[in-house]
Parts: structure tokens; C-alpha cells; sequence
């Protein structure tokens, strides 16, 4: 799964190889903006604080039968 963070404005960040070298990509609104070899190039673009990673969640999975509950046998 892809690591990926977005910020204020349209900002996102996501790690990417260009030439063989591992960058961080700094997008906004869809748009290059710069490819950065460092966090500390990233922040000349974007404020660090302000950007949030995202989580994708897998969705549920539901269950393959349902099962009807029953009542014990000392109840009836």
C-alpha cells in the first residue's frame, strides 16, 4: 500500500523513484510541483505541520453464511 499525505490548499505527497532514486512528490490540485530528495525540501513547499497521512481501511468483509441464533434448551 502506497504512503501518501495530504495537506492544506490541494497539497499531497507521495513517494516515487525518478532516475532510479527514490523521491518525494509534491502535488497540488493533481499538478507536479517538485520532486524533493528530502523531508527537508518538501518543507520549502508545504508546511510539514499541516499535512496528515492518509489510511486506507480494507472494507469488511462480511460473513461467508449467516448464522440465525437460537435459543438454549434451558429457556424453553
Amino acid at each position: 500500500m502506497e504512503r501518501r499525505w495530504v495537506g492544506l490548499d490541494g497539497y499531497e505527497v507521495v513517494g516515487a523513484v525518478r532516475a532510479g532514486r527514490q523521491v518525494l512528490r509534491v502535488r497540488r490540485n493533481g499538478w507536479l510541483v517538485a520532486d524533493c530528495t528530502s523531508v527537508a525540501e518538501v518543507a520549502r513547499h508545504v508546511d510539514l505541520a499541516d499535512l496528515c497521512e492518509v489510511i486506507e481501511l480494507r472494507p469488511r468483509r462480511l460473513p461467508e453464511k449467516i448464522v440465525q441464533a437460537g435459543t438454549s434448551s434451558h429457556h424453553r
